[in-house]
């Protein structure tokens, strides 16, 4: 397990941020490989709520080397704000955080943009946080986006704002928007380059550097696979590739590099903003769902769509990303239920699929066939041994596995790190020795 990818099997939200934050102390190197602060990524640490929406979950522990890949939407004001944040903590952030000279930034235009393209969907929004990161993408795609390395020489920096606000003003007076001006966004982001130029390397060298060093990479992923802009339930989708090989293109690693990927996998199903979710709970049921499980963006603090779990979209998401082993986090939200309801398969005109269908106007009609299971009517938090779990949350988990043809590897039972089961003795050893050499025990 040297490289290894963390990333969401779901519709994001999963608990990456409690599982990355628990494997830290067996890697050397923290990596997001893709989206921007539209991610939230929550850890608790003595009873204390943290949310990192830039910089990796890794932060949190001493000595880590934390990175911003170049597939990562970079909004250098949300970039400042965390480290300021992180700093007020005590959390050590001068001389471990690298971002890529190829991360694309965000400006003030694109958000502004996303709001007005997103007013225009009408009933058919998307449900994005508006926080310009899809408009960042579409200038990376066009060819006319600003990078960070642009912020190292402020004539160049100059020089392509005032480009892209003069496009951008052509699509504004066609919105009928008041058009911008470059000046002030020229002197906003020449502050930034101030602060942030210290952070900015040649990531896949550096990367490069470290593993001939034998260093331990983790790579961070953000939102989830059925989230992902090709893989996904597009175009209800995020605006970037939240899958595995997203980690490759997203830092610039070769696929040879990685050594295994760890699929984070709720133990029921959620989802923000539009688009379907066949095992949606409705009314009274699904809010319990909310209540226990504080299903609340931590991003936005929209209330999150919850459902029973789905082996069909999670074994889809272990096929594409080459999951072979799963952190089960959020079961003790289900320790209520006399029964548990697992979606098996899926029936679209009468007949029974034998894949997970992409298309939103398939997926929305489907209707989801379930398998009940026994409760375990047991008070799973706090438990953190294996052979303290219920003999039902046992055969719940077995049930799982055999859906998803991916092993059982880690279970969260509550929010803090220690509340954590790692299944596999060599995970636990190599968690173990990390903690160890890093004085934290």
């Amino acid at each position: 397990m040297a490289n290894l990818v963390v990333l969401g099997t779901q519709w994001g939200d999963e608990g990456k941020g409690k599982i990355v934050d628990v494997l830290t102390p067996a890697f050397d190197v923290i990596i997001r490989y893709q989206g921007g602060h539209n991610a939230g990524h929550t850890v608790y640490i003595g009873g204390k709520k943290i949310v990192l929406h830039l910089i990796p979950s890794g932060i949190l522990h001493p000595h880590k080397l934390c990175i911003l890949g170049n597939g990562v939407a970079l909004n250098p004001r949300a970039f400042l704000d965390e480290l300021a944040s992180l700093r007020s903590l005590g959390v050590e952030v001068d001389d471990n955080i690298v971002i890529s000279r190829q991360a694309h930034l965000i400006l003030p235009y694109h958000s502004l943009l996303e709001r007005w393209f997103e007013a225009r969907r009408g009933q058919k929004q998307i449900g994005t946080t508006c926080r310009g990161i899809g408009p960042s993408y579409e200038d990376k795609a066009a060819r006319i986006g600003i990078r960070a390395g642009d912020l190292l020489d402020l004539d160049v920096l100059r020089a392509k704002i005032e480009e892209n606000v003069a496009w951008k003003n052509e699509i504004l007076r066609l919105a009928s928007l008041p058009e911008l001006e470059p000046k002030p966004i020229f002197e906003e982001y020449a502050a930034y380059a101030d602060e942030i130029a210290k952070y900015i390397q040649d990531v896949s060298l550096l990367l490069a550097r470290l593993m001939r060093e034998k260093k331990c990479l983790l790579f961070e992923g953000a939102q989830g696979t059925l989230l992902d802009v090709d893989h996904g339930t597009y175009p209800y989708v995020t605006s970037s590739n939240s899958t595995a090989g997203g980690a490759c293109t997203g830092c610039g690693v070769g696929p040879t590099h990685i050594n295994g990927v760890l699929g984070v996998t709720k133990a029921y199903i959620t989802r923000v903003g539009g688009g379907p979710m066949p095992t949606e709970i409705q009314g009274a049921e699904g809010r319990l769902f909310q209540e226990r499980g504080d299903e609340f963006g931590a991003t936005t603090g929209r209330p999150r769509r919850c459902g029973w779990f789905d082996a069909v979209a999670v074994a889809y998401a272990c096929r594409i990303n080459g999951i072979d082993r799963i952190a089960l986090t959020k079961p003790d939200v289900l320790d209520v239920f006399d029964e548990i309801k697992i979606c098996v398969g899926y029936r679209y005109r009468g007949e029974r699929l034998k894949y997970f269908p992409t298309e939103p106007w398939i997926l929305e009609r489907v209707e989801p066939e379930y398998r009940s299971l026994k409760g375990w009517k047991k008070e799973l938090r706090g438990i953190r041994d294996y052979s303290g779990l219920p003999a039902a949350f046992i055969d719940y988990l077995h049930f799982i596995e055999d859906l998803v043809e991916a092993r059982v590897a880690i279970i969260s039972t509550g929010m803090e790190r220690g509340e954590t089961i790692l299944i596999e003795e060599r995970l636990q050893d190599l968690v173990n020795l990390g903690v160890l050499k890093a004085g934290l025990v």
